[in-house]
């Protein structure tokens, strides 16, 4: 835990402690628009994708690399990114991730080349994963108890309205063509909101000392783990376009053994007290490993809706915002799922989660068929029904996740597994995108002119028919979990 001065609470406010209670929404806004940036730079290839191609050119696999590769470099740093606020204090980190997310947001702008957006991408989920472990440290940081719970209950509703505005957003900048630029303003735009957040933030955060025990950041582990990252993802990927030679096959299988040697590099270092970016005593509960196995699946899955936006572009030939629109009611589900589940999770528990799963499934089986009947003639409207079913069903998920994973944690192991739940979370969307992704690329890429449209609305079936199946994984994956959410008390 980073040391943090505590004031007395009977100290008078405008004498101890003025600047922090005078403007600590302020310094709290400052929190959440570093958080919602990274939500909406890690959605918005799904209504870029076909603009970014159209201008810089590259492969169908590049265009999944622009996605893959943000999650990829979050999921690695997410797991020192939190040591990194230990090191050099909370608040100096975020500054840190902001600027950098900044700047690389600027190169993404900038880019003239698929490689430079690649690697602009890369950078910036790097960056993202040091900004965001810092929000709920410096929440508490910000806040006395009593008022806690209230800053930490606008987090759902606030990046629950991201979710729903930001494809919205971002597809009403490209179809705007802001001074010229494109599909370069959804990078652009965050030069201004960062700039914000980095003066609020340097301004008006409370100054976090480093901790006071030794942290030291685990080099060789991280690059272990990036190495079995690539080694898995990159096959995945390439492989198709490549016409899967040997080599990708044995890296897709080296894999394995590089990650299970990052485990026990994990283990080594914790018997021998040195800092690990996991904790391994979490790698012997059988309840939270399920709880990974099913983040990791169930967030892989949702690569389904990156696919359904790109159908709606490169097969029907939607605009960018026409097409943000009809996947609207997807978010829009989400957002009442997450409503009813924040209302019920306590009582209902993991059986939310199989009645979230089960309307997911039912909605991409109802998309589905109505792609199945209608053909290229589909309209939004459409699939707004079913769509509207399957966002609920994620909404109902998402909410109580976190806390049934971690209901079985103890309290001194919180903070690793959520890190750790986070990496993952990060790690099954990459995944999702390059198998699932790779499912829809492969048969537009192989398609002419003529037949792209044909071959995107049987790759987006057949995409639909994979994501059902990874649901239907977890489903079965989620009778391992625990049965009761993590209590209130117990954060």
């Amino acid at each position: 835990m980073t040391a943090v001065a505590v004031l007395p609470t009977s100290a008078p406010a405008d004498v101890a402690v003025p600047q922090r209670l005078r403007k600590r929404w302020l310094a709290f806004a400052a929190v959440m628009t570093a958080a919602v940036m990274d939500l909406l730079d890690s959605t918005v290839m799904n209504v870029a994708a076909p603009a970014i191609r159209g201008s810089l050119g590259g492969s169908y696999a590049s265009l999944q690399w622009m996605a893959a590769g943000y999650t990829m470099a979050l999921a690695v740093l997410l797991l020192v990114g939190g040591r990194l606020g230990d090191l050099v204090g909370r608040k100096r980190a975020l500054l840190i991730g902001v600027a950098g997310f900044t700047i690389t947001s600027f190169l993404c702008g900038l880019a003239v080349s698929p490689e430079m957006l690649i690697a602009s991408r890369v950078a910036q989920g790097a960056f993202a994963a040091v900004m965001l472990p810092q929000g709920f440290g410096l929440v508490r940081d910000l806040f006395e108890p009593d008022e806690r719970t209230k800053a930490f209950g606008f987090f759902g509703p606030i990046m629950g309205l991201a979710a729903v505005l930001g494809p919205i957003i971002g597809g009403t900048v490209l179809d705007a063509n802001l001074f010229g630029t494109g599909w370069r303003a959804i990078f652009l735009i965050n030069l201004p909101i960062g700039l914000f957040t980095f003066i609020v933030a340097a301004k008006h955060l409370p100054n976090t000392e480093p901790s006071a025990r030794k942290v030291a950041l685990d080099v060789p582990g991280l690059l272990i783990a990036s190495t079995g990252l690539v080694a898995l993802v990159y096959p995945l990927v390439q492989g198709h376009e490549l016409g899967w030679p040997l080599w990708t096959k044995l890296l897709l299988v080296a894999s394995l053994p590089i990650l299970a040697g990052f485990g026990l590099h994990q283990s080594r270092r914790s018997r021998h007290g040195a800092t690990s970016l996991i904790e391994p005593r979490l790698l012997k509960s059988r309840s939270y490993l399920s709880g990974v196995f099913f983040a990791i699946v169930f967030f892989g899955a949702l690569a389904g809706t990156f696919v359904l936006g790109m159908f709606l572009q490169v097969g029907l030939g939607y605009t960018p915002i026409h097409a943000s629109l009809a996947l609207a009611p997807w978010a829009v589900g989400a957002l009442i799922g997450s409503a009813v589940s924040g209302m019920t999770m306590q009582k209902y528990g993991r059986r939310l989660l199989h009645i979230g799963l089960a309307l997911m499934a039912a909605g991409l089986a109802g998309t589905y068929a109505v792609l199945a009947v209608t053909g290229l003639s589909v309209g939004s409207g459409d699939i707004a029904v079913p769509t509207v079913a399957g966002g609920i069903g994620m909404g109902m998920v998402f909410v109580p996740l976190f806390d049934i994973i971690l209901s079985g944690v103890r309290d001194d192991e919180v903070g690793s597994a959520t890190g750790m739940l986070g990496s993952f979370e990060q790690v099954g969307i990459a995944l999702g995108i390059a198998v699932i992704g790779t499912i829809f690329m492969g048969k537009v890429s192989s398609a002419d002119a003529a037949t792209r449209a044909t071959a995107a609305l049987d790759g987006t079936q057949t995409a639909l028919l994979a994501t059902i199946a990874g649901i239907a994984l977890a489903f079965a994956a989620g009778f391992l979990m625990p049965k009761r959410a993590r209590a209130a008390a117990g954060h």
